[in-house]
């Protein structure tokens, strides 16, 4: 079921089209990865279903309604672009945010205290912003984007400014909030990350969605009956008989073997392939090369820009 659809959305300022006829489906419970260029259009895109900026047309339903203002309550909101007050202190700050989110002094009080020291930052309560690294800054901006426990969070490159350790411990939490029943938005150019968290992608080009589904599904879309082999023997024998249906893409020496990275044409087989193989030496194993979102990722981008 979707949580979120959005049904062809169109944004134009003063001349430039921000998104063209986009459509995505969120579903419930999940982590949908929205990626793209600098400039594709997927910060209008959360602005939009922020309810910060409206589409010129094009329809989104959130929970199966309309998009309305009254449903910003249930969004929490984590902008790559940081907007903490520097001269408040942190506490009184992290309240502030709170209770404008409609919770209470004395909730938002147990639940920031929790949080706090959930982080490990109790010391930090009282000092003020300016005084905290940029990471810390970021600390604070996940605890108040997630305090009220909405029902759709977007995380708009989450992980900047933070070292690995930390990068971890959130990666920890979205996945925790995402098994307690969270829908989740996350916008970020580190593919590693979108393969570790996501169930689901699209990609945004150019104002237009080129590309979306289930991240495995997508992967297997994309392999292209490339192997790698890791062979003992005569390896420049097996190469030399290599005919048309074979093409040695790259060749590597580990702990005594010889890995060949071969790519299959003209319908070949990985039967054939090993009755080509074996009588020039042992093959000790065999595995699929599936391309990374980042290498789908590359693929897709540039096809699309060469298209003009």
């Amino acid at each position: 079921m979707s949580f979120l659809e959005v049904k062809k959305v169109n944004k134009i300022f003063v001349g430039h089209q921000a998104l063209t006829d986009v459509s995505l489906n969120v579903p419930e419970g999940t982590i949908f990865g929205l990626l793209g260029p600098n400039g594709a259009g997927k910060t209008t895109l959360i602005r939009i279903i922020n309810n910060i900026t409206l589409p010129d047309s094009g329809e989104i339903f959130f929970n199966g309604e309309a998009l309305k203002p009254k449903h910003v309550k249930n969004i929490g909101y984590l902008p790559e672009e940081r907007g903490l007050y520097k001269k408040m202190k942190t506490g009184e700050q992290a309240m502030y945010f709170a209770q404008l989110k409609g919770m209470s002094r004395a909730e938002s009080l147990k639940k920031l205290k929790y949080w706090f020291q959930k982080f490990g930052i109790e010391s930090w309560w009282n000092k003020k912003v300016e005084e905290l690294s940029k990471g810390m800054q970021q600390k604070i901006q996940f605890i108040v984007t997630i305090l009220h426990e909405p029902k759709l969070l977007i995380f708009d490159e989450p992980f900047s400014g933070f070292d690995p350790i930390n990068v971890n411990l959130l990666k920890k939490e979205i996945l925790k909030l995402k098994e307690n029943g969270s829908t989740i938005i996350f916008s970020t150019h580190n593919m590693a990350s979108v393969e570790e968290l996501c169930d689901n992608i699209a990609l945004i080009n150019n104002s237009k969605k080129v590309l979306d589904g289930n991240v495995q599904d997508i992967k297997q879309e994309f392999k292209s009956n490339v192997f790698d082999l890791h062979f003992k023997g005569n390896f420049d024998k097996f190469s030399a008989s290599v005919s048309a249906n074979y093409k040695i893409e790259e060749v590597r020496t580990e702990n005594g073997l010889t890995i060949c990275r071969t790519k299959l044409l003209n319908g070949t087989t990985t039967n054939h392939l090993i009755s080509t193989m074996l009588p020039y030496g042992e093959l000790v194993g065999m595995n699929e090369v599936i391309p990374s979102i980042n290498d789908i990722f590359i693929q897709v981008v540039e096809k699309e820009n060469k298209k003009g």
